[in-house]
């Protein structure tokens, strides 16, 4: 097994990687589609990460890590391919993408602001040109 590399993004400018020691992978029957060999290979992947006790991340991203999962554990399935080695490889980038999901910062908190008068009158302009539009649409009378 190699170690889990997780792309460069926010919260993460050089990236991380997870050493292969600290992930647990365990096989099963998959209820997927495999056909005659569905019922004899082990293609379901589980695979596991224990953020608590993990030494490749720092005690910022462990803190964002343990307030995503409070168990302290990562577990991702993946069984929508017919071969390990795929799985496999499904459940490592599923992996990674929720750690760099999870060890992104909070976004910056929302500044409340009012709609300026510009806004304000081209809304209520709009506004009355609906409302006109729809006044049109009535029904056509004889003018006899």
């Amino acid at each position: 097994m190699r170690d889990l590399l997780v792309p460069a993004g926010p919260g993460l400018p050089e990236g991380l990687v997870v050493p292969a020691v600290e992930l647990v992978e365990r096989f099963s029957k998959s209820p997927g589609p495999g056909g005659q060999s569905v019922n004899t290979t082990d293609s379901r992947v589980e695979l596991e990460l224990d953020v608590a006790s993990s030494t490749a991340l720092t005690d910022t991203q462990r803190a964002r890590a343990l307030r995503r999962w409070p168990s302290g554990r990562i577990t991702v399935t993946a069984s929508e391919h017919r071969s390990q080695h795929r799985n496999r490889v499904a459940a490592r980038e599923r992996l990674a993408d929720l750690l760099r999901e999870a060890l992104a910062p909070p976004p910056p908190p929302r500044r409340p602001t009012r709609p300026s008068r510009g806004a304000k009158e081209r809304r209520l302009k709009a506004k009355k040109e609906r409302g006109s539009t729809k006044a049109l649409r009535g029904r056509v009378r004889d003018r006899d």
